[in-house]
């Protein structure tokens, strides 16, 4: 992390060393890199090249990315047969008719914020056809975000900000308060407190944010007890709502971090960007499929159908991976391992010797997940309820949707997949599992998947027909497709009861989970971890944290293996010189156990 060191709260003084010396390094891309080298005190030897990534999920694609670009032998392991993780585009069997494709699905609809600089800088190095980007000229800007009310009460269009400007402490808490009042439905009074907390945020030290905001809820830091239900559920909803995380659970610092970046983007400051993007096509066409392709090119090879079941451990280093596949168990030797598996699956993988050998992986076992799918309606209908996504305000499943077909300029989606009747696909995304819903008063964890497909579409409607127009009807619906990762199965053997399971679960950032968390440098010499979970500057789950501590593993991997290559770029949060002053004084302040300049309770 730039900027003031943050605090080491359980970290012993040893660990913090040694994390300190792994800490990656960031420089800027001067290229692919030349061929990896390896010394041993002075006597030149033959690198050890061989890597085993394991998954592959972003963290795990961006990883053999950067290790390919640098002359390493790249194998990745995967479970399923389409890569990208959770991420990955999913084709709906039993759906393409004649010579069109498989309809597209997800797991959820992704956008692409401009603030990815890590994600960004792969995708530009991904070909595609002639665009001088890559894929990273799929993607289009978002115009419009929609608040959609229930009841009847008016709907909220936001326009997306753009535009530099320069700007003082006041210049910006104005610039914060005039779009929350005219956007929403907060009052005067809230949008000042709102704008005047993110203020208090941005220009707090690191010390501040990592020593008190990780250690306050994000419910708490924005006092959504005081306030009006509009207030809570437009704001406060917002970890839930993009990322899983309950309000009142959810890290302050993850979130107004989030806030924060995207703020610095919106005002052009900097970024990869437009404000919030999505790709022009199904992501398997607009971006899986052509980096798999560049990374089969770099020599990249990849084992689909592998489970990773254990790590074999001996002599201060990982010996092998034991994976099962379609012909049973098999052995991973390699000289390098990426651990690129979600947190819930990869801390199966520390035996005991494991957690000996690097105690600051015992901290994964506190670490949360929730449960975030979507389903996609297949409509017959263009149905573009916003130039942009919609977050159903009301809902007690926090929803959110966009309606993908008037992005998917270049496809044309009755010719090129399903059976010729599709012209639109809704794909939404339900983040609280566990309220009753509208129909079946019942949590979704409760439900059988049709009744979940059925009360996310009831929830959809009651927010956007409830003022008389017939925007989504019943009979536009050809078929639904619910996240693969939902199974409704037996809860136990031999029993009668059923139970709804999520196989894919999204790590969220808790209350002072900061400190449970690794990183991407292991104390073991040659095991690194790549994941949403690990220790990153952008932090907040993302493919963006995903493609960053990929980076991080890389560049410890290339330090261990005594690599001449130029190590993969890491970049970090912006910090706006202006406040660089003020962060000095927050830091002299918090030492002192001095409240913020900006806490209105309590005033300098």
């Amino acid at each position: 992390m730039a900027g003031d060191a943050a605090p080491l709260g359980r970290i012993s003084r040893r660990r913090f060393l040694r994390a300190a010396a792994g800490a990656p390094v960031a420089a800027p891309l001067l290229g692919a890199g030349g061929r990896a080298a390896a010394g041993d005190r002075g006597r030149r030897r033959r690198a050890r090249l061989r890597v085993a990534v394991l998954g592959g999920g972003i963290a795990g694609l961006s990883a053999a990315h950067e290790l390919a670009e640098r002359g390493f032998e790249v194998t990745v392991y995967d479970e399923r047969r389409q890569l990208g993780g959770k991420a990955r585009g999913i084709d709906v069997a039993g759906t393409a008719r004649g010579d069109r494709r498989p309809l597209p699905a997800e797991h959820g609809f992704h956008f692409f914020l401009g603030g990815y600089e890590n994600l960004s800088n792969t995708m530009r190095r991904v070909p595609f056809g002639s665009n001088e980007r890559g894929v990273l000229g799929n993607l289009v800007p978002v115009r419009q975000i929609r608040f959609a009310r229930g009841g009847g009460r008016p709907d909220f269009l936001s326009p997306v900000p753009r535009g530099r400007r320069p700007w003082t402490l006041d210049e910006l808490q104005k610039m914060l308060i005039a779009p929350l009042e005219h956007s929403t439905d907060a009052t005067p009074g809230e949008a000042a407190f709102l704008a005047r907390r993110m203020l208090l945020f941005m220009t707090s030290s690191d010390a501040r944010r990592f020593g008190q905001w990780e250690r306050v809820s994000w419910w708490d830091f924005l006092g959504a007890g005081r306030f009006s239900d509009s207030y809570r559920r437009i704001f406060a909803s917002l970890p839930a709502s993009y990322a899983a995380a309950k309000p009142k659970q959810a890290s302050s610092r993850t979130f107004a971090g989030a806030v924060e970046s995207a703020l610095y983007n919106a005002m052009q400051r900097r970024g990869s960007g437009e404000w919030e993007r999505l790709l022009d096509a199904p992501k398997n066409e607009a971006l899986f499929d052509p980096w798999i392709r560049h990374l089969r090119a770099l020599g990249v090879r990849f084992r689909v159908r592998r489970t990773v079941e254990a790590l074999e451990f001996g002599r201060g280093r990982v010996a092998a991976a034991r994976v099962r596949g379609p012909r049973g168990t098999e052995q991973v030797n390699a000289d390098w391992f990426v651990c690129a598996l979600p947190v819930e699956r990869a801390r199966r993988l520390w035996t005991d010797e494991i957690r000996r050998a690097d105690d600051r992986l015992e901290g994964t076992d506190a670490l949360k997940t929730e449960w975030m799918s979507g389903v996609q309606f297949y409509l017959r209908e263009r149905t573009d309820i916003a130039r942009g996504t919609v977050g159903y305000v009301d809902a007690p499943w926090f929803i959110t949707s966009v309606s993908q077909a008037q992005f998917w300029g270049a496809t044309n989606l009755p010719s090129e997949y399903g059976d010729g009747t599709v012209r639109d696909c809704l794909s939404a995304v339900a983040s609280n599992w566990d309220r009753p819903g509208i129909i079946f008063d019942k949590p979704a964890r409760s439900l059988q998947p049709r009744r979940i497909v059925r009360e996310i579409w009831a929830q959809m409607k009651s927010h956007v027909n409830d003022a008389g127009d017939q925007v989504l009807r019943d009979e536009l619906v050809v078929r639904c497709h619910l996240d693969p990762a939902i199974r409704y199965r037996r809860s136990r053997r031999g029993a009668t009861r059923r139970a709804l399971t999520s196989r894919e679960p999204l790590f969220v950032n808790t209350v002072g989970s900061w400190y449970d968390r690794p990183e991407a440098v292991t104390a073991i010499e040659n095991l690194f971890l790549a994941g949403d979970y690990v220790r990153t500057s952008f932090d907040a789950t993302s493919m963006e944290c995903a493609n960053e501590a990929a980076r991080r593993a890389v560049n410890g991997l290339l330090r261990a293996a005594g690599s001449q290559a130029d190590p993969a770029p890491v970049f970090t949060r912006y910090r706006p010189p202006e406040f660089e002053e003020l962060r000095r004084i927050d830091a002299r302040r918090y030492r002192q156990g001095q409240p913020p300049l900006f806490d209105a309770a309590h005033p300098p």
